[in-house]
């Protein structure tokens, strides 16, 4: 059996020349959270199985991602590191590698150019291509009344939307049939982030991670709105996930990794200790 991930979520921005740590509601109302370099140093020490680096301004500022601070996080930790934002080109890739990234993240780039996850999965290998999808319900009265793939959720029936430029901007694209689509172009892994969730501490949407799951063979990473340690679980036991994500539970000192590892291990979940 494969051990299932835990991975904190850093989500940063410039504000200050050495970059922060910020977190919000449904990809909205940013506040502070640390520092980049301390928190992940902080998770690494605690048994992180990875760590995700999010620049989420880079894209919607259309300027490079934050190379110097990821250059200072991988001096300190050594475990995968994951970065997304900004990266437009395969060049931009083979840079975020070679600063210490294992992993380089896209999403806006991916859905305005298709193309670019078939070269860099080429270019530098499926394994460090990862599609980051940042997925919105969008509620229909009739299943049979769109095209889209349609999930029953506990509010009703809906589809998802691809969103881009860090949540500021919806694209239409079904998210579901854009993640299978990211697989055969060679795609490596799945960052999948309900907008409907996020920092809302209510728990993933498993109806949207189940279905991603089961239509795809490449690992899912679910993003958006761990409160508490069962919902990790359900993640994993009820969404077939092969990582969870989170963020405001490891920031605001609520839960350790080492704490929602215990959890899952007693619970039956096989983790890395």
């Amino acid at each position: 059996m494969v051990a299932k991930r835990i991975i904190p979520c850093l989500d940063c921005d410039l504000q200050v020349p050495q970059g922060r740590v910020v977190k919000g509601v449904e990809f909205k109302n940013i506040k502070y959270a640390g520092n980049p370099v301390e928190l992940a140093k902080k998770y690494y020490e605690e048994g992180a199985d990875e760590i995700v680096f999010l620049d989420i301004t880079a894209s919607h500022e259309r300027r490079e991602t934050m190379t110097h601070v990821i250059e200072a996080v991988a001096e300190n930790v050594f475990v995968p590191i994951c970065v997304g934002g900004g990266i437009k080109t395969v060049n931009d890739f083979t840079k975020m590698l070679k600063a210490g990234a294992d992993k380089c993240s896209i999403n806006t780039a991916a859905i305005k150019n298709p193309e670019l996850i078939n070269k860099a999965s080429k270019v530098v290998g499926s394994q460090a291509c990862v599609v980051a999808i940042d997925a919105k319900r969008r509620y229909v009265n009739d299943p049979n009344e769109t095209d889209k793939i349609v999930v029953k959720t506990e509010k009703g029936y809906c589809w998802y939307e691809c969103s881009i430029y860090g949540g500021r901007k919806f694209t239409g694209i079904d998210a579901i049939a854009w993640a299978m689509e990211c697989e055969e172009r060679g795609a490596g892994e799945i960052l999948l982030t309900s907008m409907d969730r996020d920092g809302t501490k209510e728990g993933y949407d498993i109806p949207l991670i189940k279905e991603i799951t089961k239509r795809v063979d490449i690992p899912v990473i679910a993003s958006g709105g761990v409160g508490n340690p069962k919902h990790i679980y359900d993640a994993f036991k009820l969404g077939n996930a092969d990582a969870a994500l989170a963020a405001s539970i490891f920031h605001y000192n609520e839960y350790s990794i080492s704490d929602v590892k215990k959890y899952l291990w007693e619970k039956g979940v096989e983790v890395r200790l």
